[in-house]
């Protein structure tokens, strides 16, 4: 997944808000497919050319919202980003691998469990409604 900004960016909730678009579709993409991620890669390309590129693994292979937003954070959170003015970003599953092949533990969580009921939800709107039928996207557009 690739998200290019249309200026140069610093500001960090710009980015986050990028990198959370990102982790939606790719959660959406995976899900879609039946894989799981066992690990994410984040690349930032930077103004003047440089690039800044970091893989982790997840602690347990998931296609899930939470968790690969969570590691998104935690890499983007690694680089360090201070000043560096950002042209764009790339969010990749790697070490995919079948989802029914990967063993699901009961929660104890509630709330976690509430999350992945929404997000079951939100995977039925955005296919039948389109990728922009939920999110800030879609509220600004209800705003005009």
């Amino acid at each position: 997944m690739r998200h290019t900004f249309a200026q140069h960016t610093l500001d960090g909730a710009v980015v986050r808000g990028a990198l959370l678009e990102l982790v939606v579709r790719l959660g959406l993409q995976l899900r879609d497919r039946g894989q799981v991620a066992r690990g994410l890669t984040l690349a930032l390309r930077f103004a003047g050319g440089t690039a800044w590129e970091k893989t982790r693994r997840l602690p347990e292979a998931s296609a899930h919202e939470d968790d690969l937003r969570t590691m998104a954070y935690r890499l983007i959170d690694a680089a360090g980003l201070q000043r560096g003015r950002l042209t764009g970003l790339v969010l990749k599953g790697e070490d995919l691998g079948d989802a029914d092949q990967v063993a699901e533990q009961v929660s104890l969580d509630g709330a976690r469990e509430d999350r992945l009921v929404a997000e079951a939800v939100s995977d039925r709107i955005r296919r039948k409604f389109g990728p922009g039928a939920i999110g800030p996207a879609a509220t600004f557009r209800r705003a005009s």
